[in-house]
């Protein structure tokens, strides 16, 4: 498994009130089996149920707020 981490600064505000943060799939995947997790106190990490959605090559996660974390993908490099 990879992970790969984010920012709450990579989010970008969406026009329903949400906030999304884009990926390429090489760097995740299809985006099939991809799990989100948001960082909690002492650098821990919890599994969050994120919308997550495909658009030619790229995967974008939604979420009400901007939250540091990362997305843990089955892709091998």
């Amino acid at each position: 498994m990879n992970n790969y981490n984010f920012k709450k600064e990579d989010f970008v505000a969406t026009e329903d009130g949400r906030y999304s943060v884009e990926f390429d799939k090489d760097q995740v995947g299809n985006g099939i089996d991809l799990v989100i997790e948001e960082v909690i106190a002492d650098g821990k990490f919890s599994t969050i149920q994120a919308e997550i959605k495909r658009f030619n090559d790229k995967i974008f996660v939604y979420w009400s707020t901007p939250f540091d974390g990362r997305i843990v993908s089955d892709i091998k490099y």
